[in-house]
C-alpha cells in the first residue's frame, strides 16, 4: 500500500511519523503552517478553518471549509488542502505574493486586529467566495437581507468563525465586498477538474491504525473482525473526544468517503440519503425537495460542521439532543442497517433504546435514511438554544402535520432534549388527529405537549423551562401557519 500523504499547498507532504489520531491542525502547525489556529479544539470558533477539495454539487470540485481541528490527518490521504498561507499568490521576483481577494477585503476593511481568527475568516470567506452558484438575490423592493450581500455572500458560511475583538460589521463588509473570481485564479480553474479521488488507507502508528476500504464490503467484513473499531466520518464527534477526552482508539475506520454511503435518490414512494453525505451536500442536493430538513439545516451547528457532518454520524452517536432526530421522526424515517451478511430496515422509532444506545449492534453501519412520501404539507422545525446559530439545543421540536379541509388527519411530531432519546410525541399526535386545526385545538393540545417526555434541570436549561418551550411551540406552529395562508 502507498504511504500517506496528503497535498498541501500544492505540494505532497508525508503523514508519517505523525500518530495516528493527529488532526489536519496539529500536522499543518508541525510543517511551519501556523495560521492555521487552535481556539476552541471542538469545531466552535473555526480558528482552524482549512480549504479541502471535495465532490461539486454544481461544478467537478468544491473548495469545501471544514475545521482542522477535528479532522485526523489520515482522512486526508490521497486528498488536497489549501491553508490561508496557500490563498496569496506569487508576486514579481523580489516582491511579495499578492494578496488573495477575501485577504485584501479583509485588510483594507479592518477586518482583522489581533489577528488570532483571521485566517480561520480568511479560509470560510474563500469557500463562499469559490461557491459556483453563487449570485445576487435581491428581493421585490431591490434590497437585501442582512444575512446575504450585494454579492450573493452568504454570511451563514462564517456561522463557525467568531472574533472577539475585530467586531462583526467589518468583517460582514469584507465579505459583501468581494467580486467574482478571475479566469485567472487558479484555485477557481481547479473547480473544473475532478478532486482527488479516495483512496484505501491502512496508517499505523503507535499501536492504533487507522482504515479506509476502498467498498462497503471490505469495511463491514473489517468491522466484523474488530468490533471495537471507532467510525467515523466527519469526525466532528470523535474530533472533540480526541481533542477535549484524550480518547484514543486502537482502530478508526472512516466511512465518509464510501460511494455505497454517498447515494441519494428521489423515488417515487421515498426519498433515500446516503448516510456518509454531508449536511451540506443533502441540502444543496435536495434544495428544498423536504421542506423540513430544509428548516432544520441552517440551525444545525455551523457551516463548518455541516461540511463535514453526516446523517448517519448524528444518528450513530444516539445522543438525545442531536438536532436530525427529531426532524426525522416527524417525518416517519427509517434507518437502514448493513452488515456482511445483508441489510435490514428499522423505523427511527424504534432504533433508539437507551441514553446513546441503539439497536445497532458494533459490526453494522448505517447505510443510508429513508423517508416515505408523500409527505405531509404543514411542516416546522423548532430549535431553542441560548445562540441563534452554531449551538446546541435545550430543546428541539419537529412537527410534521396533513390538514384537509381544517381538519388534521395525521401528526407527527419529534422531540430533542426532553428525555434520554429523541422521541415521538406520541399523546400530542394522537390528541391533534381529527380535530380542527383551529386556535382552540392549539390551546387545548399545548398542555399534552408540554407535559410529553421527562426533561431534565442542566446548564443549558431547567426541566421547567424545557416544558414551557414544548408548549409554547403548538401555538408558534399555529400562528404560523394561519399567517402563512392569509399572506
Amino acid at each position: 500500500m502507498v504511504a500517506a500523504r496528503v497535498t498541501v499547498n500544492g505540494e505532497e507532504a508525508p503523514i508519517a511519523p505523525a500518530p495516528a489520531h493527529t488532526t489536519v491542525l496539529d500536522f499543518l502547525r508541525e510543517r511551519g503552517l501556523t495560521g492555521t489556529k487552535e481556539g476552541c479544539a471542538e469545531g466552535e470558533c473555526g480558528a482552524c478553518s482549512i480549504l479541502v477539495a471535495r465532490p461539486g454539487v454544481d461544478k467537478p470540485t468544491d473548495w469545501v471549509a471544514v475545521n482542522a481541528c477535528l479532522v485526523p490527518v489520515a482522512a486526508l490521504d490521497g486528498q488536497e488542502v489549501v491553508t490561508s498561507e496557500g490563498l496569496a499568490t506569487a508576486g514579481a521576483p523580489g516582491t511579495p505574493p499578492v494578496l488573495h481577494p477575501v485577504q485584501k477585503e479583509m485588510a483594507v476593511r479592518g477586518g482583522s486586529q489581533c489577528g488570532y481568527c483571521t485566517p480561520g475568516f480568511v479560509c470560510s470567506m474563500a469557500a463562499e467566495y469559490y461557491r459556483p452558484d453563487r449570485c445576487a438575490h435581491a428581493d421585490a423592493e431591490g434590497g437585501f437581507d442582512a444575512e446575504h450581500g450585494p454579492n450573493g455572500f452568504d454570511l451563514h458560511a462564517l456561522s463557525g468563525n467568531l472574533c472577539r475583538c475585530t467586531g462583526y460589521r467589518p468583517i460582514r463588509d469584507a465579505a459583501f465586498a468581494v467580486g467574482a473570481p478571475t479566469e485567472e485564479d487558479p484555485l477557481a480553474r481547479r473547480r473544473e477538474q475532478a478532486p482527488p479521488a479516495p483512496v484505501a488507507t491502512e496508517y499505523a502508528q503507535d499501536d492504533s491504525v487507522f482504515v479506509r476500504k476502498d467498498t462497503l464490503a471490505e469495511t463491514l467484513r473489517l468491522l466484523r473482525e474488530r468490533p471495537d473499531a471507532v467510525v467515523v466520518a466527519g469526525s466532528t464527534d470523535w474530533g472533540v473526544e480526541v481533542n477535549i477526552r484524550s480518547r484514543r482508539a486502537g482502530c478508526v475506520v472512516a466511512v465518509g468517503r464510501l460511494p455505497e454511503l454517498r447515494e441519494l435518490r428521489v423515488g417515487p414512494d421515498a426519498v433515500e440519503i446516503g448516510a456518509a453525505l454531508t449536511l451540506t451536500e443533502i441540502e444543496r442536493r435536495l434544495d428544498g425537495e423536504v421542506p423540513l430538513l430544509a428548516e432544520l439545516f441552517p440551525q444545525f451547528a455551523s457551516r463548518l460542521i455541516r461540511n463535514g457532518a453526516t446523517l448517519g454520524g448524528n444518528l450513530g452517536t444516539g445522543s438525545p439532543i442531536g438536532d436530525s432526530p427529531p426532524a426525522l421522526l416527524a417525518l416517519e424515517a427509517s434507518v437502514v442497517l448493513a452488515d456482511a451478511d445483508g441489510e435490514r430496515e428499522v423505523p427511527l422509532a424504534e432504533y433508539f433504546t437507551g441514553y446513546r444506545q441503539s439497536v445497532r449492534r458494533p459490526d453494522e453501519l448505517i447505510r443510508s435514511v429513508r423517508i416515505p412520501l408523500p409527505l405531509s404539507p404543514v411542516t416546522a422545525f423548532h430549535k431553542i438554544a441560548k445562540r441563534r446559530f452554531d449551538d446546541i439545543s435545550s430543546v428541539a421540536v419537529a412537527f410534521a402535520l396533513d390538514v384537509r379541509d381544517g381538519v388534521v388527519r395525521k401528526a407527527r411530531i419529534g422531540l430533542g432534549g426532553v428525555a434520554a432519546t429523541p422521541i415521538r410525541a406520541l399523546a400530542t399526535e394522537a390528541a391533534l388527529e381529527g380535530r380542527p386545526w383551529t386556535a382552540e385545538t392549539a390551546e387545548a393540545v399545548a398542555p399534552v405537549l408540554r407535559d410529553e417526555g421527562t426533561p431534565m434541570d442542566d446548564h443549558r436549561a431547567s426541566a421547567a423551562y424545557r416544558s414551557a418551550m414544548l408548549g409554547r411551540s403548538l401555538l408558534k406552529l399555529y400562528t404560523r401557519t394561519t399567517e402563512a395562508v392569509s399572506s
